[in-house]
């Protein structure tokens, strides 16, 4: 079951002959969604100095897309060690590292990823015994909670430097990807003016170069460049918008790609960042966001996609100030899927109670938004303009300002779709995502074109390997 297993199979003798005493077997791994799958496993110990020399036990699950995608690594501590929660190690005792964020075949190794572990294993141990008298447990313990104590001071020193803001109103974005459309969307962010910081995650290989190294070179206020992902610690919102550059073949490859690069992505975004909104900009935008749901484990209201956002906007400006169609633009939305598969609706009814007036009047509104929709159509979604609906939605959900907007959320149950799908739909946005869907109104084939595309997507992801 494995895509590239000679591949695989060289790389673990090469990790044998370097660390002989590692075992390998095949066991059943259950992901965060609750998945399970049959994968190659080994469990071993990696050498630590720290003052004295450590044996650490690891234990790393070899995914069936290896070496393309990395391991997924956890401390294997026994009866008598405890885990010390940090920078790199949660609390289950998963291992998090910049190797694995950056993993890139073939530079990319097992051996590679040990020694960046022992390397960072020696900076701040990620185990304890606990087999030490009370006297030395207690003293760990106030030592610990002097820390937390400094901590906590240092951070009201620094808001009341920064003008007075505390941390709970600290308002953090971090954008993931330094493409193009990453950094159109810290541009964007930054200049909307509702962040406190944006943090620009670069997971590309090799120095600053590009849009990212003029970024360094005029440094904009408020806004930190990355590659490490605990740059991105409690933010309020993660903006998502990598796309895999592999070499696919076909498409349901580039999506393949896409799901295994956000298997290294997402459970670091959710680990540093456990109350944040996901905000994903990757393409195709209803998968991805269906993935980074399943892959975060977070609840469907802080999960989101951009959506059709910027094509309702675009819609209503031109029903507005192109058509003259004002009343018609207040409830008008385009919802369903992004590209030639959406479709305008509206959230009320503006009929009159005659039916052959509500029959003309529907023929009307229909016409006008055939107009609206063939202006639509030649605009385009370059990289700036989904960075300005990305700010958009950003302050909204930064702000509380419970606005409406058309983002990509959990479809399940609206319009008789019964598959976990995600698609574009008005919804009221708020702190911690989504707080309400807005109902609309009840059109036969508008309702037939959402279950279509919610019968092509659930297919397409039936075929994905999460």
């Amino acid at each position: 079951q494995y895509k590239f297993r000679d591949l695989t199979i060289e790389e673990l003798k090469n990790v044998t002959k370097t660390y002989p005493n590692f075992t390998f077997s095949m066991n059943t791994y259950t992901f965060k969604d609750g998945s399970q799958k049959d994968l190659l496993n080994f469990s071993g110990t990696v050498p630590v100095k720290y003052g004295n020399s450590y044996n650490i036990p690891i234990h790393l699950w070899i995914l069936d897309s290896h070496p393309f995608a990395p391991p997924i690594c956890f401390l294997k501590p026994t009866a008598n060690m405890g885990i010390s929660v940090g920078k790199h190690v949660d609390a289950n005792g998963r291992i998090y590292l910049p190797y694995l964020q950056n993993w890139s075949h073939p530079k990319s190794t097992v051996i590679g990823l040990i020694k960046e572990m022992i390397a960072k294993f020696e900076e701040e141990l990620p185990l304890y015994s606990l087999s030490s008298s009370d006297a030395d447990r207690q003293s760990e313990l106030l030592s610990y909670i002097a820390k937390i104590t400094e901590e906590e001071a240092d951070v009201k020193s620094k808001s009341k430097i920064g003008g007075g803001k505390n941390e709970g109103c600290f308002n953090k974005i971090t954008v993931v990807g330094a493409g193009d459309l990453g950094i159109a969307c810290v541009l964007a962010v930054a200049a909307k003016g509702s962040a406190d910081k944006v943090v620009l995650l670069d997971l590309s290989e090799g120095a600053a170069k590009g849009g990212t190294m003029d970024l360094e070179i005029f440094a904009l206020p408020n806004v930190e460049i990355s590659k490490d992902f605990s740059a991105s610690a409690d933010s309020k919102v993660v903006v998502l918008t990598v796309n895999s550059l592999g070499n696919a073949q076909t498409y349901l490859d580039v999506i393949q790609s896409n799901v295994d690069l956000f298997r290294g992505i997402i459970p670091a975004i959710s680990h540093y960042s456990q109350k944040s909104v996901l905000l994903v900009a990757s393409h195709p935008v209803e998968v991805m966001t269906y993935v980074s749901w399943k892959l975060s484990a977070f609840p469907k209201t802080r999960v989101i996609g951009v959506g059709a956002n910027l094509d309702t906007e675009r819609f209503q400006y031109i029903l507005t100030n192109h058509l003259k169609a004002q009343v018609l633009a207040k409830g008008a939305w385009i919802i369903g899927e992004q590209g030639e598969d959406k479709v305008p609706s509206w959230t009320s009814c503006n009929l009159v109670a005659n039916q052959t007036e509500a029959m003309a009047a529907r023929n009307s509104r229909e016409k006008v938004a055939n107009r609206a929709m063939e202006v639509l159509k030649g605009k385009g979604q370059r990289s700036w303009s989904v960075g300005l609906s990305v700010a958009d939605l950003t302050d909204s959900i930064l702000k509380d300002k419970r606005k409406i907007h058309s983002i990509s959320t959990l479809a399940k149950g609206c319009c008789n779709i019964n598959s976990e799908v995600f698609l574009s739909l008005p919804c009221i946005l708020g702190t911690n995502g989504v707080i309400e869907m807005v109902k609309l109104e009840e059109d036969p084939l508008v309702q037939e074109k959402l279950q279509s595309s919610a019968g092509s997507i659930h297919d397409l992801q039936q075929q994905l390997k999460l």
